[in-house]
């Protein structure tokens, strides 16, 4: 490679990313991701106090191939397979740059100092990549091409991959075109905290000891289709090999990820893992296809879930891919034909790791990794659930938006649970950490009928699919939720998605579904005496209050006494509020009863 092609490494990718600053009059950035299954491009929005949520104004995909082209046979008069792209791929590409950063520039007023464009794998691998540069420059002269070096790669897909999350225990992989990485990352415990001056940052202690591997899903089929066999024997176990290796060193580096593999193998615990990158989310889409949960509800590949067990069947996913003829959603032919190699590097994985607890496929990857490292450290480990974005809220602007009254809110419905019960013991809109966001939707859209609202609560759970912070069991919750605060009143089609939505809520937590339902009877009872966002903490004790109990017998029976104001009552039919709650014991859990006594203070 020449030596003026511009190198990204962990030592300087701070000075090569643009500058954010929390003053600028312009927080509109662009970033072209020359991948070597294709070029990505966006624009993004990284406006304070919102620039944790990455939000992202315009998405655009070149179905270019580096990787292929830069692999397609010589015709030089010796017959050597020199690896340099050819002049119709270096034209084609100038001009999608170009063209790109017409679209940034020109169409979002993107200032040229915030636009960045990387390239990873096969722009390493490539003789001729300064070529390739010059073309670039020639077409688009300030736009300036960065490629990444392997440790700089792995930071940015694992900071990427956890841009979805609020907080991400696990091993973080990546699987592109040309390579895969893999790392470790734990960011329990750091929220809001600051950057430590003159310590290293733990994602980039991760990405140094990480490693990258050059078994990409493009380059791997290849050997799988082309190669000898002896040659594809070699082939994979270099990639066992270092897969091994590189969890090894992981291991080596992070006592908590040590004693997790111990744990692991002793069947106490297992890894949880992380997964971005085309090639596994092609995997994940594959399992998605296959969920026990048909249809499965939540369309989006970002965020979602599977057991290390459902992971684990590699064999049965090879053959779905071979025998189905229809279109499996979230796979293109091209990652359907690249799937034999996808599995090759899943069971390398599988060997090479202890038991997987789990597998979560992320949407993020480099463009979202480099967005979030031009943050200071406390808005890059802030929640992002605290910042809800494309949604309607009903919380007005000012003091009472994230002060004491929406404490007191959440505080009130708390109080409608039994003493002692313990709120993390399952899977609400409170353990899941979605009490702010569930609490902006109560009052929203009250013109119009509960019908209508509980019909968009189901479907706000499969729309916005790159919302950070909501998993799909976090959607699914927040959904039923919801749905339980308008009355639940739909018609058949939506029956289906909230039956399916309760199957994924189920899978995880077969308490959940009733819990969900209380708790939207419960926010239905309070908005029914309280009609609008209340403008202070009084205006919610002075109105209602709830106190209950359980009896644990055959059956479990939860006592709950809804207190009203005299004035909150006055043209209340009290049976309407004890009404709110029949639908809970509908659920199918016929060993859960609700006993609901209403009092109207004197």
């Amino acid at each position: 490679m020449s030596s003026t092609v511009d190198i990204v490494t962990i030592g300087n990718y701070k000075e090569k990313l643009p500058r954010w600053d929390p003053n600028s009059k312009n927080h509109r950035y662009a970033l072209v991701d020359m991948g070597s299954n294709g070029i990505r491009f966006s624009v993004s929005d990284l406006c304070p106090p919102r620039a944790r949520l990455l939000k992202c104004l315009y998405r655009e995909r070149a179905a270019i191939s580096l990787f292929d082209a830069l692999n397609r046979p010589s015709t030089s008069a010796h017959g050597d397979h020199p690896l340099v792209f050819p002049d119709a791929t270096i034209k084609q590409v100038s001009q999608t740059l170009a063209r790109f950063r017409s679209i940034a520039v020109d169409s979002y007023d993107v200032p040229p100092s915030q636009l960045i464009v990387f390239a990873t794998e096969a722009m390493r691998r490539a003789e001729n990549a300064a070529s390739m540069l010059e073309a670039i420059r020639a077409e688009a002269p300030d736009l300036s091409v960065h490629i990444l070096s392997p440790q700089v790669e792995t930071l940015f897909g694992a900071v990427g991959a956890r841009s979805s999350f609020v907080d991400v225990k696990g091993l973080i992989l990546d699987l592109g075109g040309g390579s895969v990485q893999m790392t470790w990352m734990d960011t329990s415990g750091t929220s809001g905290h600051q950057e430590d001056q003159g310590q290293p940052l733990p994602e980039v202690e991760a990405a140094v000891a990480g490693q990258s591997l050059p078994f990409g899903a493009a380059r791997l089929i290849k050997i799988l289709d082309t190669a000898h066999v002896d040659v594809q024997t070699s082939e994979k176990a270099k990639l066992q090999d270092g897969m091994t290796k590189a969890f090894q060193t992981l291991c080596a580096t992070f006592p908590t990820l040590a004693q997790l593999a111990a744990e692991a193998r002793g069947k106490e615990a297992g890894i949880d893992i992380f997964l971005c990158g085309g090639g596994f989310r092609g995997y994940g889409s594959m399992i998605m296809h296959n969920n026990p949960i048909q249809p499965y509800p939540i369309p989006s590949i970002g965020s979602y879930t599977a057991s290390g067990q459902l992971f684990n069947k590699t064999k049965e996913m090879l053959k779905v891919n071979k025998s189905f003829e229809g279109k499996i959603f979230g796979m293109s032919k091209r990652r359907r034909a690249q799937f034999p190699a996808i599995v090759t590097v899943v069971e390398a994985l599988i060997a090479a790791v202890p038991p997987i607890r789990s597998a979560t496929f992320c949407s993020g990857g480099n463009r979202e990794g480099a967005l979030l490292m031009m943050l200071p450290r406390e808005i890059r480990n802030s929640n992002p659930l605290s910042l809800p974005d494309d949604i309607e809220s009903s919380i007005p602007s000012g003091p009472a938006q994230g002060g004491t009254t929406l404490q007191a809110l959440l505080s009130t419905l708390h109080s409608a649970f039994p003493p002692g019960f313990d709120l993390t013991s399952v899977a609400s809109v409170f353990s899941l950490q979605l009490g702010p966001l569930y609490a902006s939707h109560i009052w929203c859209r009250m013109g119009e009928s509960g019908a209508a609202n509980a019909s968009s609560a189901l479907h706000d759970a499969i729309n916005h699919p790159d919302s950070p912070g909501l998993t799909h069991l976090a959607r699914a919750v927040l959904a039923v939720t919801l749905c339980a605060r308008w009355g639940a009143n739909l018609g058949p089609i939506d029956q289906q998605l909230q039956r399916n939505l309760r199957e994924l809520v189920d899978a995880a937590d077969p308490n959940a579904g009733f819990w969900a339902d209380y708790t939207g009877a419960v926010t239905a009872a309070l908005a029914t005496v309280i009609p609008a966002w209340p403008k202070s903490y009084e205006a919610i004790r002075d109105k209602i209050s709830f106190r209950s109990s359980a009896e644990q017998g055959k059956k479990y029976k939860l006592h709950l006494e809804i207190t009203i104001s005299k004035e909150a009552s006055r043209g209340l039919d009290l049976d309407d509020l004890r009404e709110l709650f029949k639908k809970v014991e509908k659920h199918g859990d016929e060993k859960k009863k609700v006993i609901v006594t209403v009092n109207v203070l004197a």
